[in-house]
């Protein structure tokens, strides 16, 4: 099944897993076009997230929601960091798990942790519905939280359920990554150069659309869309498109929202597109 991708250029914009998803793609034949977003950083003020460490310590939450595998691997960085990566995960298994799709259960896994459950769809919707059929009422809930997104939905309905919830925000967005990537990549969709750009989080569609914005290049951006196949992720990637109006051409199957199967799906739709790859 390899050379799948031969003859097709396709965006993918900066993230943790960038390399991997480059990777992949190139050994599909894609000739692959990085765009470096933006970076994730530690928080800038440790010791509210080491305080929320201690607190996890000295008395185990009875219920952990992890919003992002990155934020659990931050957490724990700090942790090892100060000493306290053990302790830490030994009060972590005590307390009941939670995760917003399976990146975070796989960073679980990464401490010998498992996730009781996960949403069925990782959003924060599907976290407040998941966590909405059980009995909160007095539970010290401790929630990790991720940048560039209002919370108050999922801490408010959590409080509305009688949780006490303790929250953390392990790390942030880089906002000043170069605009100047970001202009070159709408560039190249505007002017036919991309046969796909692949989206693998939210962030980076607010991204694109916010440096569109700052640059006057709104129409630019959308017109670039318009000459290229948008793959998406999953359900918070294409939620977020469509928040912009933005369509989603290409997801993997339901469930499968991984990095394979988003690249079978995208194989799929490019080869109905070839003759455009080969212009």
């Amino acid at each position: 099944m390899a050379d799948r991708l031969n003859g097709t250029r396709i965006l993918i914009l900066e993230t943790r897993e960038e390399a991997q998803f480059s990777k992949l793609l190139a050994e599909q034949g894609a000739e692959v076009v990085q765009c470096p977003m933006f970076t994730i950083e530690d928080a800038p003020d440790p010791a509210p997230v080491e305080a929320w460490i201690r607190r996890a310590i000295d008395k185990p939450f009875d219920d952990l929601v992890l919003m992002t595998g990155e934020g659990l691997r931050r957490i724990m960085k700090l942790a090892r960091a100060r000493g306290l990566d053990q302790a830490l995960v030994a009060s972590l298994a005590q307390s009941r798990k939670f995760t917003r799709g399976p990146k975070p259960g796989r960073a679980l896994r990464e401490v010998s942790l498992d996730a009781q459950q996960t949403t069925e769809k990782p959003t924060t919707e599907g976290v407040i519905e998941m966590l909405g059929k059980l009995d909160l009422k007095g539970r010290r809930l401790g929630l990790q939280l991720y940048p560039d997104k209002d919370h108050g939905a999922l801490t408010g309905a959590l409080s509305a359920q009688g949780a006490e919830v303790d929250t953390v925000l392990p790390y942030i967005y880089d906002s000043k990554a170069a605009d100047a990537n970001i202009v070159a990549a709408i560039d190249d969709m505007a002017e036919g150069r991309i046969d796909s750009i692949a989206l693998t989080n939210l962030g980076q569609v607010r991204r694109l659309v916010e440096t569109a914005r700052a640059h006057g290049l709104e129409a630019r951006l959308r017109a670039g869309f318009e000459r290229t196949l948008i793959a998406s992720v999953g359900p918070a990637v294409s939620g977020e498109l469509a928040a912009h109006g933005l369509r989603t051409d290409i997801a993997p199957v339901e469930d499968h929202y991984f990095m394979r199967p988003l690249i079978s799906a995208m194989a799929l739709a490019l080869a109905e597109k070839r003759p455009h790859a080969a212009d």
